[in-house]
This record gives C-alpha cells, structure tokens and sequence, in this order.
C-alpha cells in the first residue's frame, strides 16, 4: 500500500508512516483476496431476498408516488401541485429503482414479483423490466466492466467538463423520449423491419454508452420482452391518444415528475462510480474501488440512492446480495476490516463531493 509520513501523537519527534486511501490502479492486475474472503465468510447468514420486505416497499412506493402525480394533476393550488410533484417524484424513482433488483434476484426467489412490478411500475412508466434485465449483467462481468462493451459505463472524469452538465441534463427528456420510443417506433416496427431492429438495438436498454448495441433476445426472454413491449405500447399509444379527449395537461404534468425521476436517477448514476477507467479491463476489487459506497450517517443518500443503491461498492463485491442485507453486510465488514483498508477506500461522504472530484478531473489537461 502507498504510505506518507505523519506525525505519531505518542512520539512528536518521530514520523510515522500512514496509509493513502487504496485506489483502483493499485488493484488492476491483482485482486485483494484477503477482502474478497472477508465478503464471503462476514455475510454468511445473509443474502435471502424477503417478499414482504419487497412486496411492501414497493407498493407503497408506487402508491404514494401514483398518489402524488394525482394531486400535482388535479389540484388548483399551484404550491400543493409543487409538493406533490416533488413528492411523486421521490416515490416514483424509488418504486422504479427495483428494477434493479430484478436483475440480480434469481426469478424463483420471489414468486409474481417481476410480474406485478411490470404491471405496477415498469409498463406505466414506459420503463419494463426487458430494458434492464439481461443488459445490466454485463456492467458486472469481470472482463467487460469500464470497457467499451459495458452498456453502463462511460468514462465521464476522463471527458470534457461541458459533459457532465450534459449528462445530467439530458435525462430531463426520457420521458418523451420513451413515450416514442413504445408509442411510435415500436407500432411502426411492427411493419417496417428496418425500424423495429434500429429500436431494439439502439432505445431498449438503459444505457449510457452511446456504442452499445443489443443483441437480439432469445429463448424464454424473448416472450417476457414480447409482453411487456406490447403492454408499454398499448399503454404509450393511450397516452398519447388522452391529449385528444381531456387535453394535454394532465400529460405533461405527469412527464414533468417524471423527468424530475429521471434527473434524479441521472445524478445517482453521475456518482454511483469514479468513472476514470480508460477501457481496460479490471479485476472486482479494481471495479469496486471505482465504484461508491455513501453509508450512514445520514439519511439524504437514501433519497438519493434507495433501495440499497448507496452501498454500490458493495454491490460489485456481491451483486445478488438482496437490498435489504446490504447495510447489515456494511456493518459486517466495516467493522472487521477497519479505517484505512481497501474496504474503507470505497466509502465517500456525499454526493456533492463526488460531482465536485469528478469536476475537477474533467477539468485537467490531458495529453
């Protein structure tokens, strides 16, 4: 590990050696298996995904969010429509955020659960399960994290500073743009082949790297895709079709929370890692060092990153570990593994520390 000289407290005429925070070039060849044993052996016990933890959480998730784009709609107080769009939003991107879950949960382990969030949460936000499963994988494959063949990864600290404001500004348009996506290109697809392969390569993943291009699905997928594009097109063409019959204002109002979801989750995603891989591979401990864990205290992270999202680092580390052990599994392992080990490394405090590091290494010259 690479050390500076401190002053010891107990010897002030002496200087001691002190640990740098372990980063992820120091981990590109080698992995740190003492850490990667401790994850296995701390959080035994652990690891079972429980329905009523995510069958509650997400109903009323979806609930309250669902409930407060009503309001926002239909009341004449403009500071009531404020707090309950706001209100929405928090909710809405909470009940969404469970599409990741589904991703990693093995499909038995919670019977009708990606069913009834697709039906809930996924086909009424233009946003089915079919957009992350079988693409997020690939995001934590050993050979293909950070390089150009993960879906999920652009190397924003390495780009020019204009990009980050851009990156996040743009998530303001997903809402349009998904209404199109299942309201115009996929009914049109169905008779032009040309348009229905371009969609489904290009707008059916929740991507970021604008490189990546799906590959058709197969086998059992390829009817779950089926279903739920059918529904989140029937459902867009609605939609779309309402603006003709109450007008266009319960639409955009709707769009409106929605894009605030959608900024939040572009923020999330801005500081879920440090982003300053260059495209080669990387073993798991490079890939969690480059990766964020924002852990209590506080609670504003868990608005900001729910349903476990602010243990990110740790969900590298084991990714099918259900949302709702990770804080246990923190505890487990911060405990043992103590200030100045690798684990530690991963910690930061804050979202505004994040974007600001992640500024500032835009904003170096490079050759």
């Amino acid at each position: 590990m690479t050390m500076h000289q401190t002053i010891d407290p107990a010897r002030p005429d002496a200087l001691a050696p002190a640990p740098v925070r372990a980063s992820r070039v120091q981990f590109m060849a080698e992995d740190d298996k003492a850490m990667l044993r401790a994850a296995r052996d701390l959080t035994r016990g652990l690891g079972e995904a429980k329905p009523a933890i995510y069958w509650t959480d997400m109903l009323i998730s979806a609930g309250v969010g669902y409930a407060g784009i009503a309001v926002a709609i239909l009341s004449a107080s403009l500071p009531l429509q404020i707090a309950a769009g706001l209100i929405a939003a928090l909710a809405m991107y909470r009940a969404l955020m469970f599409i990741h879950e589904l991703t990693h949960i093995h499909r038995d382990a919670l019977p009708g659960f990606r069913t009834g969030w697709n039906l809930l949460v996924g086909i009424p936000l233009l946003t089915p399960s079919f957009m992350y499963e079988g693409v997020h994988t690939i995001h934590h494959k050993r050979t293909q994290y950070g390089t150009p063949e993960d879906p999920e990864y652009l190397p924003l600290a390495l780009m020019k500073p204009w990009s980050l404001p851009l990156f996040v500004l743009v998530a303001l348009l997903a809402p349009v743009a998904l209404l199109v996506r299942f309201g115009v290109l996929y009914p049109v697809g169905l008779i032009v082949p040309a348009v229905r392969r371009f969609t489904w390569e290009r707008f059916s993943t929740l991507s970021i790297n604008p490189d990546f291009r799906r590959k058709a699905p197969e086998g059992d997928f390829a009817g779950r895709v089926r279903w739920q594009q059918a529904g989140a097109s029937l459902w867009a063409i609605a939609l779309i079709a309402s603006t003709f019959v109450i007008g266009w204002k319960p639409l955009a109002i709707a769009l409106a929370v929605l894009s605030l979801t959608a900024l939040l989750n572009q923020l999330r995603t801005l500081v879920a890692h440090l982003w300053e891989n260059e495209g080669e591979a990387m073993t798991v401990t490079a890939q969690f060092l480059d990766s964020v864990n924002v852990p209590p205290p506080g609670l504003v992270a868990e608005i900001w990153a729910p349903v476990g999202l602010r243990y990110h680092a740790l969900h590298h580390l084991m990714p099918s570990m259900p949302y709702h052990d990770l804080p246990e599994a923190h505890r487990r392992l911060a405990r043992e593994l103590g200030t100045g080990s690798t684990y530690e490394a991963a910690n930061h405090p804050g979202m505004l520390v994040l974007v600001a590091r992640i500024a500032r290494s835009t904003m170096v010259r490079r050759a």
